[in-house]
């Protein structure tokens, strides 16, 4: 069932040595888990959804999200918003902080997104997205992608004519979320879909939804052809998934997984954070952060309370080890 990748592969002008992409996830995909999943070997890693208008009018805490390292290249933006000319500046204001490739949100469907007309409401707009793809592609050198969903059916209709929309303006590559905007994350990604554009276009897919194990990466690209393989929730606790699918993508075993490795992980996720956003920060954001790892661990309800009022990395680090200590000891 394995799938030995193809020794280059590209988008534009940026090359990678493996097919896995680290999908952009709001709130959640920072440069701290950025990095964990780039250690653990992801080809290319994308910031959250940052706003245009942020970037534009100079948000300080919009900037923060477009924070990047050079440990993390290649490195992807995504941007979203409405208004072809601010995109086509935010574009280019990402471009000159080095980010590598730059992608346009097609797929948002909260409300809040919905309403202004940007994310998935693009979807509804072929000339608005027209417009927009084509300022963005103007304004930068460096290649464009865009990420969408099937659209607001689950026919894939709308996902078939973008898609064509985005390759006739010159984007690079173009990402599949295979789920209608009404569905979100519920029920199954629709991979025929990722397969029918596919066979429609001629630049690089990736294809995204539903990859929880190198399994079923493996499937995914045996199933539709995509040319990169794009995973989201089921790494954000686990990055060490990328280093199991690009193996397992090579036609290698799958690598066992063990307590202490799993663990230095949460570590370095933890000091990571400490270092890029302050102790005082870091430790807030780590009382939700930190259970992400340890979910479906023995006990994990006592580690969660735990850890709801830390506020230093010592007493984060020492409830850390107090846990591994214990699944260590178990049976």
């Amino acid at each position: 069932m394995n799938i030995t990748q193809p020794e280059l592969l590209q988008i534009g002008s940026v090359f990678f040595n493996n097919n896995t992409i680290f999908a952009p996830l709001a709130g959640i995909s920072n440069l701290p888990l950025r990095l964990l999943a780039k250690e653990a070997g992801c080809g290319l890693v994308c910031s959250e959804m940052i706003s245009s208008n942020g970037l534009v009018y100079k948000s300080k805490k919009t900037e923060e999200l477009a924070q990047s390292s050079l440990e993390e290249k290649p490195f992807s933006v995504q941007i979203f918003g409405s208004d072809p000319q601010i995109m086509a500046e935010a574009a280019r204001i990402v471009e000159a902080t080095g980010a590598d490739i730059i992608d346009i949100n097609f797929g948002c469907s909260v409300k809040k997104v919905i309403k202004t007309g940007a994310g998935a409401a693009l979807m509804k707009d072929q000339d608005k997205t027209a417009a927009i793809i084509s300022a963005v592609k103007k304004a930068i050198n460096i290649p464009l992608t865009i990420k969408i969903r099937s659209g607001w059916d689950k026919s894939g209709d709308q996902a078939l004519l973008i898609a064509q929309i985005a390759q006739d303006c010159g984007v690079d590559a173009i990402a599949i979320h295979p789920r209608s905007a009404s569905q979100g994350f519920s029920g199954n990604a629709d991979w025929s879909i990722i397969a029918k554009i596919k066979k429609k276009l001629t630049i690089p897919i990736i294809g995204n939804g539903d990859i929880c194990t190198p399994f079923d990466a493996v499937k995914m690209q045996k199933e539709t052809g995509c040319d990169f393989i794009m995973i989201g929730r089921a790494a954000i606790g686990n990055p060490l998934l990328f280093t199991q699918t690009i193996s397992f993508l090579n036609g290698n075993e799958t690598i066992d997984l063990n307590i202490s490795r799993h663990f230095e992980i949460i570590r370095k996720y933890l000091k990571t954070s400490v270092k890029y956003f302050g102790e005082k920060q870091a430790c807030f954001m780590m009382r939700s952060r930190l259970c992400w790892f340890i979910k479906g661990f023995t006990n994990s309800s006592k580690f969660r309370k735990s850890i709801n009022h830390i506020s230093s990395e010592a007493e984060a680090l020492k409830l850390i080890r107090d846990y591994q200590n214990f699944l260590e000891k178990q049976p």
